[in-house]
């Protein structure tokens, strides 16, 4: 495979571009240029919990179908969704200064990300030292299960609902936010390219 059409290279060149759009992203009334980062955090979290429920899709079809491609595909997806889930924290703390002027890091919802953080990380170097299909795709089907049942239940300090964004009435707003959720799935599909090479 060429260099240049490597997943690795294909993941990075995509993050450029993704760096690139979100400079000039449209501004916003209350938070001015500084909203920029917070399209670009939402994103990114964003991605990373599609992620986690692709490697969860993927380990019930390998659950039901027995075929252990699904379990390798669970597992990379996996690595994947924790690598986009680790940095989306300092994408977070950035937000949170530029446009609060300060790390509000008792907030729930970062509190509970950074739990989940360290939680995922221990799980996935777990799973690949036991490197076992079955048990990997079951680990990640629980885990964006207990995710997004903490999340639902958590309080909403700074991330009041509904979604500002997709309630901003806004087309270009929105239409910006959705193209950097495109672009951060393109890369996750890369990285996960990459993390496929390294499953066995």
């Amino acid at each position: 495979m060429s260099r240049f059409k490597s997943p690795l290279t294909l993941f990075c060149s995509t993050v450029i571009v993704i760096a690139l759009l979100a400079l000039f992203g449209p501004e916003e009334k209350s938070l001015g240029a500084n909203v920029r980062i917070v399209y670009l955090h939402g994103a990114w979290v964003l991605s990373a919990e599609l992620v986690f429920v692709a490697a969860g899709l993927a380990g019930a079809i390998g659950l039901i179908t027995r075929h252990e491609v699904f379990h390798r595909w669970s597992a990379a997806l996996g690595r994947t969704g924790i690598f986009f889930w680790i940095t989306y924290l300092p994408l977070s703390l950035w937000a949170m200064q530029s446009n609060w002027n300060g790390l509000f890091l008792s907030e729930p919802r970062f509190r509970l990300a950074v739990i989940f953080a360290v939680t995922g990380v221990l799980l996935q170097v777990g799973l690949w030292l036991i490197n076992t299909g079955w048990i990997t795709s079951v680990a990640n089907i629980i885990f964006i299960l207990v995710l997004r049942v903490i999340f639902a239940t958590a309080d909403n300090v700074m991330h009041p609902p509904p979604s500002p964004i997709f309630n901003s009435g806004s087309y270009t707003i929105i239409g910006f936010f959705l193209a950097l959720i495109a672009l951060s799935i393109v890369a996750s599909y890369f990285l996960t390219g990459v993390f496929l090479k390294t499953v066995k």
